[in-house]
């Protein structure tokens, strides 16, 4: 096998401006996610039937169906009934509402492992429910639930790379593009699966070391 990476060197930069990109787009589906997620997780621990129902079968379509078929479902499928969308935007929809359905199971867990005897004694006091949930039990939940739902931020990271299927320039798509002017396309991939495993050790550090100031603070 003839490696040359010295062709790949002149296009660095052009892979490197990939990992902004991979970075907005995630950090974007994300904060999706985790709003989403919340509302999720508090209608099915709520009171009422139907909004339980709702949030389980919202959980159990996304969970239950693969990623790049929702993505494809906004992008393409979409514009069929009018609305314009740009792949980022597609992609960010489709990344956020998949994710909101593993955020709101972890969050749902994180609630539910919060002592009880907080809600009970917030009852007793005559705090409405709202305030209890916001101001009490949620800050605790995500106390507890804050390396998961880094390992989730790690996860969308990885599987960020699908939406070099509908044309986002992230660092997938970049790949693709060098590949089609050079012809080297171990190199480049290569060189673009080594950015993003460079990019999943620094946030998996950074999520051990908030597991572990978490722990000493406890």
């Amino acid at each position: 096998m003839n490696l040359d990476f010295s062709q790949i060197v002149p296009h660095i930069p052009f892979l490197l401006q990939g990992v902004g990109v991979t970075l907005q787009f995630v950090s974007a589906a994300l904060i999706l996610g985790l709003v989403l997620g919340i509302i999720l997780s508090i209608f099915k621990i709520g009171r009422f039937r139907l909004l339980r129902w709702v949030a389980n079968a919202y959980t159990s379509v996304f969970r239950g169906t693969p990623l790049i078929l929702q993505l494809s479902i906004i992008y393409f499928g979409v514009p069929q009934f009018g609305f314009d969308i740009s792949a980022y935007v597609a992609g960010v929809l489709a990344f956020g509402l998949n994710s909101a359905a593993y955020v709101s199971e972890i969050i749902r867990a994180g609630i539910q492992a919060v002592d009880k005897g907080q809600k009970e004694a917030a009852e007793a006091l005559g705090i409405p429910y709202r305030p209890t949930m916001l101001r009490i039990i949620l800050p605790q939940a995500f106390r507890n639930i804050l390396p998961a739902l880094f390992n989730e931020f790690i996860n969308l990271t990885k599987e960020s790379a699908i939406v070099s299927i509908i044309g986002v320039m992230d660092l997938m798509r970049r790949a693709q593009v060098l590949n089609a002017q050079i012809y080297r396309y171990f190199e480049a991939l290569l060189f673009v699966g080594l950015i993003y495993y460079l990019l999943v050790m620094v946030l998996t550090i950074i999520g051990r070391l908030i597991e572990r100031r978490l722990q000493r603070s406890d």
